[in-house]
């Protein structure tokens, strides 16, 4: 890294899962390829990422994804389990080492009080560890989406350092 710049996010995870010998696989939804987009801005990302899932119909959760039928139908596209169901899923059907997910409601529609816009659910499927993240953003469209892509790379970097504490 020339000049003095600080490194970004999707550079660290970069870094580490290079030096681990770790490779990545994502699924998103709400974010429409966002992750995948900032994954693969970095140089050299070909090493370790695998590749990726937009999977934004629930059909396509299904067949892609390998998300439940059941997990829908009870707890919905923006949930925890769906979220955990589909790193996981990646996971599996792709071969990756750690697969990451997102999914929630962007908005500015389609939000109810139970679930209102701007809910987002962050996950990591790694051999060892499952973890998801609730998030509820305040922002437009774009914003939730941006905020989303960082919080799926921020929960991918805490793992990365620091393993079960993620």
């Amino acid at each position: 890294m020339g000049g003095g710049r600080m490194m970004t996010i999707e550079e660290k995870v970069g870094a580490l899962l290079a030096d681990r010998g770790l490779t990545l696989v994502t699924a998103e939804s709400c974010t429409g390829g966002l992750l995948a987009h900032r994954i693969t801005n970095v140089s050299g990302s070909s090493t370790y990422y695998l590749g990726g899932v937009v999977a934004y119909a629930n059909r396509v959760k299904e067949e892609a994804l390998g998300v439940r039928h059941e997990t829908l139908l009870l707890h919905g596209a923006a949930s925890e389990e769906t979220a955990q169901e589909m790193a996981s899923g990646v996971r599996q059907r792709m071969g990756g080492d750690v697969g990451l997910s997102i999914t929630g409601i962007a908005g500015p529609t389609g939000g109810t009080p139970e679930k209102p816009v701007g809910l987002v659910y962050v996950a990591l499927s790694a051999p060892e560890l499952e973890i998801c993240r609730r998030h509820v953003w305040q922002g437009d469209r774009l914003a939730n989406k941006q905020q989303s892509a960082e919080a799926a790379l921020e929960l991918l970097l805490a793992y990365l350092q620091d393993g079960r504490k993620a």
